[in-house]
């Protein structure tokens, strides 16, 4: 791929149409989009330069962080460049014809469904996992069964030529999913750009007031922890890995001196990103 495609070119999980190729196109709209079918094969997309960017879900105001993800991204090799929410609007898409009352069968991504849990059991539909809301939909047109319908966005029901049989169908209103920026290298903002997102990960034992200790300098110099999620590292359920976000820029004397109070009481601490904070936040959302 020549130099001025990659740089022009966000990579992302899924197939034409889903929801993370919206999220590219309404936070990149100048850029190409490339679909992978796995969040490796996204990572390396930009290692091998056939993007410049990634952009990765990380967690659903309705459904939760999105699976496995916090495994991967220490191992990415990639750093967090900026973060995107984007609102997740599903449809009930079917081939050309089907009616709401045909319907038997609805494929879609695991947390598409669970995001409309009470849709599908208010109307009696079977739901079927799928890997991606995309992929879900491109294998109903290929089926062209009035008894199969898929969740996805509108944007996929375009690209492979399905009708909206029922429109807004996810459970709650404000149903969104935020997005993690990603590239090869560090792209750190100045301090006064604003408000400022530092991601990291780190590992404390299974033993009393490890936790409490380590994230004891967060408190005494001031520094809001956003997101604190653990999750089991090892076999024998002894070793828990952090994923953090918190307030603020790693070159401010607060953020340096709670690091480092976290570093003597944890091991294995790796910051994922320093990067703007989305507007977003700011909207009482």
């Amino acid at each position: 791929m020549a130099l001025q495609d990659m740089e022009n070119t966000i990579a992302f999980q899924g197939a034409p149409g889903a929801y993370s190729d919206m999220a590219c196109r309404a936070a990149f709209p100048e850029m190409t989009t490339l679909p992978c079918r796995s969040f490796e094969d996204t990572f390396a997309a930009v290692h091998q330069e056939q993007a410049r960017l990634a952009m990765i879900p990380i967690e659903n105001s309705s459904a939760g962080r999105v699976a496995d993800i916090h495994h991967l991204l220490p191992q990415s090799g990639l750093h967090i460049i900026g973060e995107h929410f984007q609102k997740v609007d599903h449809q009930l898409l079917a081939p050309q014809g089907a009616k709401a009352d045909s319907i038997k069968v609805v494929r879609s991504h695991v947390q598409a469904l669970s995001q409309c849990r009470d849709y599908l059991r208010r109307m009696a539909y079977e739901p079927s996992v799928h890997a991606d809301t995309a992929g879900a939909a491109a294998d109903v047109a290929a089926l062209n069964d009035p008894s199969q319908a898929a969740i996805a966005s509108a944007l996929a029901g375009e690209i492979y030529g399905l009708e909206v049989v029922d429109e807004h169908i996810q459970d709650l209103g404000h149903n969104t999913t935020r997005f993690l920026i990603m590239a090869a290298e560090p792209q750190n903002p100045p301090l006064d750009e604003g408000p400022i997102v530092t991601t990291f990960v780190f590992r404390v034992r299974s033993v009393p007031a490890a936790l409490y200790k380590a994230l004891g300098g967060f408190a005494t110099n001031g520094v809001n922890i956003t997101k604190l999620e653990s999750y089991i590292v090892d076999g024998s359920f002894t070793v828990a890995q952090f994923y953090a976000d918190i307030e603020g820029h790693t070159d401010t004397q607060p953020v340096q001196l709670a690091l480092e109070e976290l570093s003597f009481f944890s091991r294995q601490v790796k910051i994922l990103g320093v990067y703007p904070a989305h507007p977003f936040r700011g909207q009482g959302n």
